[in-house]
């Protein structure tokens, strides 16, 4: 298959117990560069068997061929969840053309999967886990991509309630819509996609639209807006859209690490004040924003650029 043309980053050396300093730095310099250009790499030797991320898409596929009345027993009743957990598909007036199906971590009572297809839970449950994993890895790579102390982001990122994994259904495009997300940026810390062969999903690099060509068995990464903030924007929150494709379908899983609801966000000082530099964000709290990322999402404005994203935070000078 042909390769990417986004960086690929090899995770094996830290999973090597005896240690391989050279192909971490060699990881860490890729994923820096990567973070400061344009904030999208592939990931390959994760730990995460790809068997796994095959049948996960494979039960995804099966769950999105339901009939709608079986997927929306599935949907959260209005008002009931801050992040919409379960099934949900976007409203007709939206620029976006998807359903999906959300789950928090194993074991939360919001939570919700359809009983006749029970390996869906068993499988979504082992995948999220692993992220979980994965998630606490970048972050402690990006951490020193950054120069921060030793497990700065680790323990200033210490709550796990808040990650949520999701299985994404793009409908075919039509004559006159290929659009299946609008181009946008994550509001979160760090996003994990893998997605099937059918590709679609596209980065912005150098002003122009880059496809992230699918790769069995590698999962692409994007900085988000979290990371973006608390640097200073010395790392960018990658944008990026999903484009369909005529006459078939995309499948995909997004796995979205995040930051507690009750944290506050801002610039770190090793990013403004230790260096002389100002302040490009405002302080603000995570469920402020995600409350009106959400609100997107729910009741999609009639125009994609009434959108709120993290620019509503900035600091004009």
């Amino acid at each position: 298959m042909v390769s990417s043309s986004i960086s690929t980053v090899d995770l094996s050396p830290f999973f090597n117990e005896e240690g391989n300093e050279h192909g971490k730095k060699e990881a860490i310099e890729t994923i820096t560069k990567a973070c400061s250009e344009h904030g999208f790499f592939n990931i390959m030797n994760h730990g995460i068997p790809t068997d796994l991320m095959n049948k996960a898409l494979q039960l995804s596929k099966t769950f999105f061929q339901y009939p709608p009345e079986e997927k929306l027993k599935l949907s959260p009743a209005p008002g009931d969840c801050q992040i919409p957990v379960g099934y949900n598909i976007q409203p007709d007036h939206s620029v976006d053309k998807n359903e999906y199906f959300l789950v928090f971590q194993p074991g939360s009572s919001m939570n919700v999967y359809p009983e006749n297809l029970p390996e869906l839970r068993s499988v979504m449950e082992d995948l999220y886990s692993r992220f979980v994993g994965i998630g606490s890895l970048l972050e402690s790579i990006i951490n020193d991509c950054l120069g921060l102390p030793p497990n700065f982001l680790k323990e200033y990122n210490n709550e796990r309630d808040w990650d949520f994994m999701a299985a994404f259904h793009y409908l075919p495009a039509t004559e006159s819509e290929a659009n299946g997300i609008t181009e946008h940026e994550d509001g979160n810390c760090i996003t994990f996609v893998f997605q099937d062969e059918v590709g679609g999903l596209e980065v912005r690099k150098d002003g122009e639209w880059i496809p992230v060509v699918p790769v069995e068995g590698q999962i692409v990464v994007n900085v988000a807006d979290f990371i973006q903030v608390l640097s200073n924007k010395k790392f960018k929150s990658a944008t990026h859209r999903v484009v369909r494709s005529k006459g078939r379908s995309r499948y995909s899983y997004g796995f979205f690490y995040n930051l507690h609801w009750d944290k506050w966000v801002e610039p770190l000082p090793q990013f403004t004040t230790e260096i002389g530099e100002p302040p490009k964000y405002k302080r603000f709290l995570v469920k402020e924003y995600q409350k009106m990322r959400m609100r997107n999402k729910l009741d999609p404005p009639a125009r994609p650029e009434d959108e709120i994203g993290i620019t509503y935070y900035a600091i004009n000078t």
